[in-house]
C-alpha cells in the first residue's frame, strides 16, 4: 500500500464519521431526567492545532473526542489568547488575561515585586474571582487534574527547583478555589517523569513500570467522579492534560500506528487537511489557505534521511494525541457506566495554536534550543517520544496542525488564536454533530459555564469589589445556530503584537521587540469572506482599518496596564 493510500484511507476513516454535519450526527443516548444542575467536565489540550483532531480534518485517530463531537457541537470561531498561562487565565476567570496581570507566562521572578501591579507581574490578583470558586460558592466539588501554569516561581512555579513547596502558595490551584489538586505546576513536565503536586504539596515522581503521566490523570479523574458520587454534589472537574506539548511522548505502540503516514511531507498533510476540512463543513467551502510561512521549508526541499527523520517526529505527535484520546475515553467510559454522562457538560479545546517554537530542526533530547546533532537524532530514530527523549516537532508540522491558517502559537494571526472546541451534553444539546459559527473567545467559557450551572461571578466577596468580568455566555448558541453570539468586539495583545475583531472584521498588527510601536505594519481582514486570513484588505479599506485601530486602543486602555509595551521581565 502507498503512503498516500494510507493518507486516504485514515481521512476516509474520518468521513465514516463526518461526511457531513448532517450524516455525522449520533443518535440519542439513553435518556435519563434531567436535574437543575449539570456536572461540567472541562478538558483541555495543550498547543493542539486547529486540523489536529479528527472531528476537525486530521488523520489522526480521535475516536472518544470525535464521539463527543458528534453527540454535541463543533466550533470553529474559538480564539485563545495564542499562549498558555494567558489562555488559562482567561478560562478560569472570564477576564481578559491582561486585566488578571497575565499578559505573558506565569512569572519566572524568584521574588514579588509588591509595586508591580501592571498585566505583566505574571499573578492572579486576589480579587478575581475564579470559575472553581464560584462553583464551589453554588455548591458544587471541584477538582483539578494536570497543567496548571499560573503559579510564579517564588511560589514553586515554572524556574523553581525541584520539590520547592514555594511561599505562601496564594496562587496554587486550592487557593483559587480548587477542592482537590493533582499535576504539575510548571507549563510541561516529562511525560513518563513529572514533577508532580497533590493538593498543596510537592509529592515523588512516580515509578510504576510502564508510567505514563495521561494515563495517570485519567484514573485520578474517575477516581475523583466516584469519590464526588458519594457526596451528592454536583461536580467540576477541570482536566488539563499535558498531550499535545513538548516533550511529545507516547507508548511505542501508538507511534507505530502512524509510522508511514507522514511520510508524504508537511505540505501534503496540510492541503489533505484542508480539502477534508471543506468536506465535512469545519471551514466554509470557499476558504483560502495562505502560502507557506518564510522560513519554512517545502518537503520537497528536504534529502530523504531528513524526510525520514522529520516524518517519525509527526508520528510521535500524533501517538501521543491518539494516546491521550484513549484516556479521555477511559473517563467518558466510566461516566456512561456511572449513569453519569448523560447530565454532565463536556467542553473539550485546546489553549492556543499548534507549538512552532521548535523551529527548523525541533528538539530531541530537550524540547527547546536542543543541540543534539543531526547524524545522533537519526541513529536514535526508534527512540523518539520514549522516556531518553524530550521531543517538539520542527515547525512546519504546526503548520499542518494549524490548517488552514496562518502561523502558529504565539501569534495574533488566527493560527496562533483559534483551536478546536467541542461542546456535548445530552440531557440539553439536540443538534448533534452540528457546526457553530458563532464567535466565542477564552473570556466566554466560564461566564458560560456559571450560566450552565445557574450562577455566575460575585461583583463583591466579603467587601472587596471584583474585576468586573469581560465575558459573555454563548449557552444561547447551544440550541441555535444563528444565535446572536453575546458580544461583538474583542481584542488581543501578546508581547506588543495586536490584534481587534470587530464584527466580521480583524486588523493585526505584529510587533518586532526593540522596534518603535508606530513602525508596526497592520493588516486587516474580512473573516465572513476570508475565514483563511489570506487576502490582506488594509489598502483597499483604510477606513475601516483606522477604525479597527482607534477601537483596540479603547479596548486596551479599558482592559490593560499600560495598554501596550514590552515585557521587560516575567
Amino acid at each position: 500500500m502507498t503512503v498516500g493510500k494510507k493518507i486516504a484511507l485514515a481521512l476516509a476513516a474520518t468521513s465514516m464519521s463526518f461526511s457531513a454535519s448532517a450524516l455525522g450526527r449520533a443518535s440519542s443516548p439513553p435518556r435519563q431526567p434531567p436535574s437543575a444542575r449539570p456536572n461540567i467536565l472541562l478538558i483541555i489540550l495543550d498547543d493542539v492545532g486547529f486540523s489536529d483532531l479528527g472531528a476537525y480534518g486530521s488523520e489522526i485517530h480521535t475516536p472518544n473526542i470525535d464521539a463527543l463531537a458528534r453527540g454535541g457541537l463543533r466550533y470553529n470561531r474559538f480564539d485563545t489568547k495564542a499562549i498558555c498561562s494567558a489562555t488559562r487565565a482567561s478560562l478560569l476567570t472570564g477576564r481578559n488575561n491582561q486585566t488578571v496581570q497575565m499578559a505573558d507566562l506565569a512569572s519566572h521572578r524568584r521574588a514579588p515585586d509588591p509595586t508591580d501591579d501592571t498585566k505583566y507581574k505574571g499573578v492572579l490578583p486576589d480579587n478575581a474571582q475564579t470559575l472553581a470558586q464560584a462553583l464551589t460558592a453554588a455548591g458544587y466539588q471541584t477538582y483539578a487534574l494536570g497543567k496548571w501554569h499560573l503559579t510564579p516561581r517564588w511560589e514553586g512555579g515554572p524556574g523553581a527547583p525541584a520539590g520547592d513547596p514555594g511561599g505562601k502558595k496564594t496562587s496554587w490551584p486550592l487557593q483559587k478555589g480548587f477542592g482537590h489538586f493533582y499535576g504539575f505546576l510548571g507549563g510541561w513536565t516529562d511525560e513518563y517523569n513529572p514533577r508532580l503536586v497533590e493538593d498543596n504539596h510537592p509529592i515523588p515522581t512516580p515509578t510504576t513500570p510502564g508510567y505514563h503521566l495521561s494515563v495517570d490523570l485519567a484514573d485520578h479523574a474517575i477516581a475523583d467522579v466516584d469519590q464526588n458520587a458519594r457526596s451528592g454534589k454536583p461536580f467540576f472537574l477541570y482536566l488539563a492534560l499535558g498531550a499535545g506539548h513538548a516533550p511529545i511522548q507516547a507508548p511505542k505502540s501508538y507511534i507505530d500506528h502512524y509510522r508511514d503516514t507522514y511520510s508524504v511531507g508537511w505540505d501534503a498533510v496540510r492541503a489533505a487537511r484542508f480539502r477534508r476540512m471543506k468536506q465535512i463543513g469545519i471551514i466554509p467551502p470557499d476558504t483560502k489557505m495562505h502560502a507557506r510561512e518564510d522560513g519554512d521549508a517545502a518537503w520537497s526541499s528536504l534529502d530523504v534521511a531528513h524526510q525520514r527523520l522529520y516524518a517519525r517526529y509527526m508520528a510521535t505527535y500524533a501517538g501521543f494525541l491518539e494516546h491521550a484520546d484513549a484516556q479521555i475515553g477511559r473517563l467518558v467510559d466510566h461516566l456512561k457506566a456511572t449513569g453519569t454522562f448523560n447530565n454532565t457538560l463536556i467542553v473539550v479545546l485546546s489553549d492556543n495554536g499548534a507549538a512552532g517554537e521548535g523551529g527548523a530542526d525541533g528538539g530531541f533530547r530537550y524540547p527547546y534550543n536542543d543541540k543534539t546533532p543531526f547524524a545522533e537524532r537519526l541513529a536514535h530514530i526508534d527512540e523518539l517520544g520514549g522516556s531518553s527523549t524530550e521531543p517538539l516537532y520542527q515547525r512546519p508540522w504546526a503548520m499542518a496542525s494549524d490548517a488552514p491558517l496562518r502561523r502558529y502559537k504565539g501569534w495574533p494571526y488566527s493560527g496562533g488564536t483559534r483551536d478546536p472546541l467541542i461542546v456535548t451534553w445530552p440531557d440539553r444539546i439536540t443538534d448533534r454533530g452540528a457546526v457553530r459559527p458563532q464567535w466565542v473567545d477564552a473570556i466566554d467559557i466560564a461566564p458560560t459555564l456559571l450560566d450552565v450551572a445557574g450562577t455566575h461571578f460575585a461583583t463583591s466577596i466579603d467587601g472587596v469589589k471584583q474585576i468586573p468580568v469581560a465575558g459573555a455566555s454563548v449557552r444561547a448558541s447551544f440550541s441555535s445556530g444563528t444565535a446572536q453570539a453575546g458580544r461583538s468586539i474583542q481584542y488581543f495583545e501578546l508581547r506588543g503584537s495586536r490584534a481587534i475583531r470587530v464584527g466580521w472584521w480583524k486588523a493585526i498588527a505584529v510587533h518586532q521587540r526593540g522596534t518603535p510601536f508606530s513602525d508596526d505594519p497592520w493588516q486587516l481582514f474580512n473573516e465572513q469572506a476570508d475565514f483563511g486570513e489570506a487576502h490582506d484588505l488594509s489598502k483597499e479599506c483604510p477606513q475601516k482599518l483606522d477604525a479597527l485601530k482607534a477601537a483596540w486602543w479603547e479596548e486596551a486602555r479599558k482592559y490593560a496596564k499600560p495598554p501596550l509595551g514590552e515585557p521587560h521581565h516575567r
